[in-house]
């Protein structure tokens, strides 16, 4: 199996390989490397596409104490140095583009440009974070509780159930404790709005018109304060993670920006 062993955690990861240009893909909160495979399939002939699991998801192996997006930065920076990759495109989406807007400050550059999925810089407003709190409560009293799993696989991937597998049989399988630090991540990080105007990379956003997890208006917000913003798609009826529900009308924008990047 491919991992990479970066400050402590063992990264799973899955790289198609070859000479092209380097694209890494971040995933969302809950999810895994899988959710890009609708993107890995267009854009392997041409670019070398890196998808790898965060801490707390998929198949990394992560010590159990807090962390924050910044050390997710720090932890993608050290898969690419483990594969010999100078600067890339990062992808992201929801929390793997919280990750790639901290990664592009912190070392702007290695990065060749940003595909922000479902992103912002802020926060969230205080009654949204204590409702994630009282659902991490739920999580690690009672365990992925079908009312619980439902409702947030409801807010990921819209209604249509046909999407939900197999990521509900995945959380149901997980370990309850193992919730919290990637939860704590989540809710505790640091608003970067004041900073992003620093970031040059050029970008591409894209955003469910569904999205209920992150209004829209955000993604508007990221576009406006980012000076080299490309482009920002909107889904028609896509909600939070529209790259894995709705591929066919956000691979062709993908796919033409990474292009247009060289």
């Amino acid at each position: 199996m491919p991992y990479a062993d970066v400050r402590g955690q063992r990264l799973y990861y899955q790289d198609s390989g070859g000479n092209g240009p380097a694209v890494v893909f971040s995933h969302g909160f809950l999810m895994d490397n899988r959710m890009f495979d609708h993107q890995v399939r267009v854009l392997r002939d041409t670019h070398r596409v890196i998808c790898w699991d965060e801490r707390g998801f998929g198949q990394t192996e992560w010590k159990r104490e807090a962390f924050s997006y910044w050390d997710s930065a720090d932890d993608l920076f050290g898969l690419l140095d483990h594969l010999g990759v100078e600067k890339a495109i990062l992808g992201g989406m929801s929390q793997g583009g919280f990750l790639s807007l901290r990664a592009a400050l912190r070392a702007p550059e290695r990065v060749r440009g940003l595909v922000l999925i479902s992103t912002q810089a802020g926060i969230d407003p205080p009654e949204v974070i204590a409702g994630y709190k009282q659902m991490m409560d739920t999580w690690l009293g009672m365990g992925p509780i079908d009312p619980l799993v439902e409702s947030i696989a409801s807010i990921i991937l819209g209604p249509d159930k046909s999407h939900w597998e197999p990521w509900v049989s995945d959380w149901r399988k997980g370990e309850k404790e193992d919730f919290k630090w990637p939860t704590l991540c989540l809710l505790e990080r640091d608003d970067i709005t004041e900073r992003v105007s620093q970031i040059q990379a050029p970008a591409l956003l894209i955003h469910g018109m569904a999205d209920n997890a992150i209004p829209m208006a955000r993604a508007e917000q990221l576009m406006s304060l980012l000076p080299n913003a490309r482009d920002l798609v909107r889904v028609e009826g896509a909600a939070h993670a529209p790259n894995l529900t709705h591929p066919d009308a956000v691979n062709p924008a993908i796919v033409s920006f990474c292009t247009s990047l060289g």
